[in-house]
C-alpha cells in the first residue's frame, strides 16, 4: 500500500485498463495521473504519432481545447480579487463592442427579428456561461444564428487557431450578431471563455498570453503550457488525431510540424487555445486543491476557490439543458468548471469539480478524496460525451482507493 492510500495491486489493474485501450486502438498514446494528498502515481504509454517510433513520454505535450476554460477563470479571479473587476458589473465599459445587445426572439428566427437585452452583459454571467451565445451541437445551417457566427469563424466548433481573426476583429465579428437569450437566462457553452479572455486582455493592459504567463504559469511552474509550441519543443507535441465530420474519416487533424499550434494565433482564444503537459496541469490542479496556495505561493484566497468550485445554476438553467439533454442532471456549473451534484459513478464524490478537453484530455479535482485525476490522449472526442477510455480512467482511478 502507498503512503497515498492506493492499492498497488488495484494501481497494476488501472495500467492494465489503460494499456487495453492503447493495444486495441482506442488511443495512440497516452499520459495518466491519479494523485492523493500530493502523492502522483504516473502511467505513460503508446505513442506520439501513428506509425512513428515516438513513445509518449511524460513531458508530451497535449491540445488541451477546453481546459483552458478553468484557467482563463482563475485569471478572471485574481483580477476580481483585486478589486479590477467586479462580478456583476457590466462588460460595456472595457468591451464597448459588445453593449447595447438585440437579443432574437427566438433561437431559429431570423437575424433582424430581435427584441432589446432586458440588461447588459456582467462578469458573472461570463464566467457562468449566462452571457446569452454559444455553442449549439446541431448542424451547421440548423438556425439562421448558427449558420451566421460559422461565417465569421467566431469558434463555433472544434478549436482553429489558424482561422480565427486577430482579437479586436473577432470581438467585432461576434458584435454583428444578436444573442440567442437574454443575459443570465440559460447557460451556453464556449464563447463566454473567449469574451472572458478579451476582457481579461483589456482590464489588465495586457495580452492574455502575457498576463497567463505572469500571473498563473510562472508562479505555478507551468514552463510548458502556451497557446503555441516553440519550434524546439515540436518534438515533445503529440500528432492530433479525430474525425472529420465533414467528410467522416478517420486521422490525422492537425500534426505537430506546421500544425495550428506551431505559431503564435492571432487569436488567444481563452476557451480553448493552450497547449500543456500532464505536470503542469497537476500543478494548477493542486492549487486549486490547495485552495488557492501552491507551494508558498498564494494565486488565490479560499473564498474564491470556494465560489469558482460553486454550483452556479438554476433548476430552471439546468432544466434547459448543457450541450446535450441530461447534461445537468448529476452536474452543475461553477466559474469555468462542472461541479458534481449527485453521485452516479464510482467515480467522482459530490463536490468534484474539473472539465474536459474535447481534443482528448479531462481533468478532476475532488476534494473528499484529495485527489486529482488527469488524462490526456491525442484522439479527438467524437461527441461531448466522455468516449470509454476516459470512462474506463475515472472508474479504475477510484476503484485503487485502499483506504
Amino acid at each position: 500500500m502507498t503512503m497515498a492510500k492506493f492499492s498497488r495491486a488495484r494501481l497494476g489493474r488501472l495500467r492494465e485498463v489503460l494499456s487495453w485501450h492503447v493495444e486495441h486502438g482506442g488511443v495512440p498514446g497516452l499520459v495518466a495521473l491519479v494523485a492523493r494528498h500530493d502523492e502522483a502515481h504516473v502511467e505513460v504509454l503508446g505513442v506520439k504519432e501513428v506509425g512513428v517510433a515516438s513513445p509518449m513520454r511524460r513531458d508530451t505535450l497535449f491540445r488541451i481545447s477546453s481546459m483552458t476554460k478553468p484557467i482563463t477563470a482563475v485569471a478572471a479571479l485574481i483580477l476580481i480579487e483585486e478589486c479590477k473587476l467586479r462580478l456583476d458589473d457590466p462588460i460595456d465599459r472595457w468591451l464597448p463592442e459588445l453593449s447595447g445587445r438585440r437579443v432574437l426572439r427566438r433561437l431559429d428566427g431570423e437575424l433582424d427579428d430581435t427584441v432589446p437585452a432586458k440588461r447588459p452583459i456582467s462578469v458573472r454571467d461570463l464566467l457562468t456561461f449566462r452571457m446569452g451565445f454559444g455553442q449549439l451541437m446541431a448542424r451547421p445551417d440548423a438556425y439562421p444564428i448558427l449558420k451566421a457566427a460559422i461565417e465569421r469563424r467566431i469558434g463555433m466548433g472544434p478549436p482553429e487557431p489558424s482561422a480565427m481573426p486577430a482579437t479586436d476583429e473577432w470581438l467585432r465579428r461576434l458584435a454583428e450578431l444578436p444573442l440567442m437569450w437574454q443575459p443570465g437566462e440559460r447557460w451556453a457553452y464556449n464563447t463566454a471563455s473567449d469574451v472572458l479572455g478579451v476582457l481579461i486582455s483589456r482590464v489588465s493592459g495586457k495580452p492574455l498570453p502575457a498576463f497567463l504567463a505572469e500571473r498563473i504559469f510562472q508562479p505555478l511552474g507551468m514552463k510548458d503550457t502556451a497557446f503555441s509550441v516553440p519550434e524546439r519543443s515540436l518534438d515533445r507535441l503529440a500528432t492530433a488525431y479525430g474525425t472529420n465530420f465533414q467528410t467522416g474519416s478517420s486521422g490525422t487533424i492537425d500534426p505537430a510540424v506546421d500544425g495550428q499550434w506551431s505559431r503564435p494565433p492571432a487569436f488567444a482564444s481563452g476557451a480553448a487555445g493552450l497547449v500543456s503537459t500532464v505536470g503542469d496541469f497537476f500543478s494548477f490542479a493542486q492549487m486549486l486543491l490547495h485552495e488557492g496556495r501552491f507551494g508558498g505561493e498564494r494565486l488565490l484566497s479560499r473564498p474564491s476557490v470556494e465560489l469558482m468550485t460553486t454550483d452556479q445554476l438554476t433548476p430552471a438553467q439546468k432544466a434547459a439543458g448543457g450541450l446535450l439533454p441530461g447534461d445537468f442532471e448529476a452536474n452543475g456549473w461553477g466559474l469555468g468548471v462542472a461541479v458534481v451534484t449527485r453521485r452516479e459513478e464510482v467515480a467522482g464524490a459530490i463536490g468534484s469539480y474539473g472539465w474536459d478537453g474535447g481534443l482528448g484530455t479531462t481533468w478532476t479535482n475532488d476534494p473528499k478524496e484529495h485527489m486529482i485525476t488527469l488524462l490526456f490522449t491525442q484522439r479527438a472526442w467524437a461527441s461531448p460525451t466522455r468516449p470509454p477510455v476516459a470512462r474506463d480512467f475515472a472508474t479504475s482511478a477510484y476503484q485503487a482507493i485502499d483506504d
